[in-house]
C-alpha cells in the first residue's frame, strides 16, 4: 500500500522540487522575468489577466484543435482501410503520404493561408496536416496484423468483404487505432497553434506571439503551461473513450 501510494505521489513531488529549484534559480540570480520568469512571476500574470482572456484564448484554441482533430479521423481511418484493401493504392498513396508528412509544416502554413485566406478554414487544414498521417500508418498497420487464419476461416464461411473489415480486422485494429489517436491529439494541439503562429486573432498560440514581442514573457510561459494542460487532459480523455467503448483493447494491467 505505502509502495503504490509513494509511486503515485513521486511525480507531484518531482513536479513541485522542480518548481521550488526554478524560483530558487530566479531569485538568487536575479534573472529577469524577460529572460526567464519565476513560477511566481507566471501566476502573478496570469492572473492578472484574468479568467475572461484565458477562456476566450482557450477555446479558439481548442475549437481549431478539435475541428482539426475530428477531420483527421474522418479522412484518415477510411483512407486507412482503402490502403490496407488494395495494394496498387497503398503502393500509389502512401509515398504521397510520406512526401506530405515530411514537408515542414512550418513552412508550408504561410501558403496555406494565402491559398484558402483568412478564418478558420485554413488553421483548421494545417491541424488536419499534422494530425492525420499517424492515424493511417497506425490504422493500416491493425488492420493488416490481422492473423491470417482468421481471414480465411471467413472467406471459407462466405464473409463478405466488407463484414471481414467489420468484424475482423476493425477489431484488431481498434488497440492500434488508439494509440495513434491519443497521439494526434497532441499534435492537433501543435498544428492549432502552428496555425495561430501564422494567422490568428485569437489563440494561445497567438497570444504567446504577441506576448513575446511586447517581453511580456511570464503571460507568455502561463499560455504555454495552459497548452500543456489541454493536451494532457486531451491525451487521457483519449484513452478514457477507449476505456469505455473498448475496454477489451486495453492491455491486463489497464483494464
Amino acid at each position: 500500500m505505502a509502495t503504490k501510494l509513494s509511486e503515485r505521489l513521486a511525480p507531484w513531488l518531482a513536479l513541485v522540487v522542480l518548481l521550488l529549484i526554478w524560483e530558487g534559480v530566479c531569485r538568487g540570480f536575479s534573472l529577469p522575468s524577460f529572460v526567464l520568469p519565476s513560477p511566481s512571476a507566471i501566476v502573478t500574470a496570469a492572473m492578472r489577466l484574468g479568467p475572461g482572456v484565458w477562456l476566450d484564448h482557450t477555446w479558439a484554441t481548442l475549437r481549431v484543435t478539435l475541428m482539426g482533430y475530428g477531420l483527421s479521423i474522418l479522412i484518415g481511418v477510411p483512407l486507412a482501410i482503402a490502403l490496407a484493401s488494395s495494394k496498387l493504392l497503398s503502393r500509389t498513396l502512401y509515398p504521397l503520404l510520406v512526401i506530405v508528412q515530411s514537408t515542414p509544416i512550418v513552412a508550408v502554413a504561410p501558403i496555406i493561408v494565402v491559398v484558402m485566406g483568412a478564418g478558420d478554414l485554413p488553421r483548421v487544414f494545417i491541424t488536419f496536416l499534422i494530425a492525420f498521417f499517424p492515424i493511417v500508418v497506425s490504422t493500416v498497420t491493425g488492420l493488416l496484423a490481422t492473423p491470417g487464419e482468421l481471414i480465411e476461416l471467413s472467406r471459407s464461411l462466405g464473409a463478405s468483404r466488407s463484414r471481414e473489415y467489420r468484424n475482423i480486422r476493425l477489431p484488431f485494429a481498434i488497440p492500434h487505432l488508439f494509440s495513434a489517436l491519443r497521439i494526434s491529439i497532441t499534435l492537433a494541439v501543435i498544428g492549432a497553434v502552428v496555425a495561430e503562429f501564422v494567422a490568428a486573432e485569437k489563440g494561445l498560440g497567438y497570444f504567446i506571439n504577441f506576448s513575446t514581442s511586447m517581453f511580456q514573457v511570464p503571460q507568455a510561459f502561463a499560455a504555454l503551461l495552459l497548452l500543456v494542460v489541454i493536451s494532457l487532459v486531451l491525451f487521457h480523455l483519449v484513452g478514457l473513450l477507449q476505456k469505455l467503448l473498448f475496454p477489451w483493447s486495453l492491455p491486463k494491467g489497464e483494464h
